[in-house]
């Protein structure tokens, strides 16, 4: 009986928060290739999407040249005692020319999670921020990325769908999802809207 209790006293400590344990606070922050904090992103875009796939950030610099100094980078940053820490990135690469539809869009890319941060719904928080620049200040119409096929679902639960057909990159299937910018309220809607916290502004 001493040692079940013992083992109930020791599963109940570790189930329980400790008091002394500050919360763990992860902004999502937009920098430049100037930001200290670039390395850490580079880093983990390595070790999550380029390494598997026989690839490092030379390699991709060779292959695209110009993407890093045209995207934004998008940086899920965590405080930690030792400095910050980067957890989650993602590229927003604005399409220099409209689509053939005439749409302005651009393509989030390059989206990787830390493993020991994965599920925390991190990577929603990262493509939420990019819509919000993108449909927000940019003006953009749509978005869209490569996604690979284990990552469909996720960007189906949050509101994107597929175009076209499936597809290989880098001899993994892909397909391309689209999200569309929302529509704007019409000038009664606005009208009546006007004010009201959770629209504009007052959000």
């Amino acid at each position: 009986m001493g040692l079940i209790r013992r083992s109930r006293n020791i599963v109940a400590a570790r189930g329980a928060p400790h008091p002394a344990y500050p919360a763990i606070v992860i902004k999502i922050e937009r920098i430049t290739p100037q930001s200290p904090l670039f390395a850490s992103a580079v880093a983990l875009r390595e070790s999550v999407l380029l390494n598997p796939i026989g690839y490092d950030h030379a390699k991709f610099v060779a292959e695209y040249p110009s993407v890093d100094e045209r995207a934004e980078h998008f940086v899920a940053v965590m405080d930690h005692p030792t400095g910050p820490r980067v957890v989650g990135c993602l590229l927003l690469l604005t399409d220099e020319e409209p689509s053939e539809g005439g749409q302005t869009q651009a393509k989030v890319m390059q989206m990787a999670v830390d493993p020991q941060r994965q599920g925390a719904g991190l990577g929603r928080r990262l493509v939420v921020a990019a819509e919000a620049r993108a449909f927000g200040e940019l003006e953009l119409s749509r978005l869209y990325c490569h996604s690979q096929d284990r990552a469909i679902g996720f960007y189906e639960a949050i509101g994107w769908h597929a175009e076209g057909e499936p597809f290989e990159e880098a001899g993994i299937g892909h397909m391309k999802m689209i999200l569309d910018a929302p529509p704007q309220p019409s000038n009664d809607t606005a009208s009546t809207l006007e004010g009201d916290p959770l629209y504009g502004d007052g959000v």
